[in-house]
């Protein structure tokens, strides 16, 4: 399963990321759901807004442009709303999760997947290490 990556900052997002692309999956998206772990979130892509109706709970909406810099964080969006952005795709997860995971407007996160082609595989996983190292 594939997770996702700050690599401006050197850190993981969410380490169990689900990836919405049909119509239908993209449309469902989180209703109806209980809610995901804070480890947990879900890609939707292509999408440049969001709506949480008939969703059990509010969540932290991550807007992403084509290269997949943050655009926007729209934190906390409760049931029955709508966001916006100029975004191509946003990444879903537990209010809260956004914040706690450092993610700001600018960043650029990564998704590592083990289906990913090995060298962007190679350099997203040696991004992170190289930010973990000149922390310590």
């Amino acid at each position: 399963m594939p997770r996702v990556l700050n690599s401006t900052k050197g850190t993981v997002v969410a380490e169990e990321v689900s990836v919405a692309r049909s119509f239908w999956s993209r449309f469902c998206g989180l209703m109806l759901r209980r809610p995901m772990a804070d480890n947990q979130a879900l890609l939707i892509e292509p999408s440049g807004s969001i709506h949480t109706a008939f969703m059990r709970f509010p969540i932290d909406a991550v807007f992403l442009d084509r290269d997949r810099t943050v655009v926007k964080v729209a934190e906390n969006v409760r049931p029955y709303r709508v966001s916006l952005s100029s975004g191509h795709s946003v990444l879903e997860m537990v209010a809260g999760c956004a914040r706690r995971a450092g993610v700001e407007r600018g960043d650029q996160l990564v998704v590592d997947d083990q289906y990913m082609e090995p060298i962007e595989h190679s350099q997203a996983a040696v991004a992170v290490i190289d930010k973990r190292e000149q922390r310590n």
